[in-house]
């Protein structure tokens, strides 16, 4: 497993990992959302975060995508999820930024279980206009004393 830094050609394997992912973590989400955020995460988010690829086997398997301490997305191929994956690319964020934050889908079960055993706690929870779903605005603490 290798993690670098995205490049323009990894586009379309960063989109087939957040496009299945999407659709596995979201099931609330209507097509017409979704093919609009697959055009917005190409256009929008890709070319304004530093993105970093995992590599495996020679294949791009996800991605997390960040703006300064902010986790704008993390996802990755369903084969790896429960695998470490997900940790690596966090560790890498935390590594290069300390505290993190993300906001997640409160019926994202997958993604809640995710940040909840990395360590992060919620700060708070509000409606996501778009969708009419409950998100919530969660925190990771580097180096947290525990007592």
């Amino acid at each position: 497993m290798q993690i670098r830094q995205y490049k323009d050609s990894d586009l379309d394997a960063v989109l087939s990992s957040w496009e299945t992912a999407t659709r596995l973590a979201h099931p609330f989400m209507t097509d017409e959302f979704i093919a609009q955020e697959r055009i917005n995460v190409a256009e929008v988010y890709m070319p304004n975060t530093d993105t970093w690829v995992v590599v495996i086997n020679g294949n791009i398997e996800g991605f997390i995508a960040l703006m300064g301490n902010e986790v704008g997305a993390i996802f990755l191929q369903p084969k790896y999820h429960g695998k470490g994956v997900g940790k690596a690319l966090m560790d890498k964020a935390q590594e290069l930024h300390g505290d993190l934050e993300v906001e997640v889908f409160k019926e994202n079960s997958i993604g809640l279980k995710f940040y909840s055993k990395y360590g992060f706690e919620q700060l708070e929870e509000k409606l996501h206009e778009p969708t009419g779903q409950q998100v919530l605005r969660l925190k990771f603490t580097a180096n947290k004393r525990v007592n």
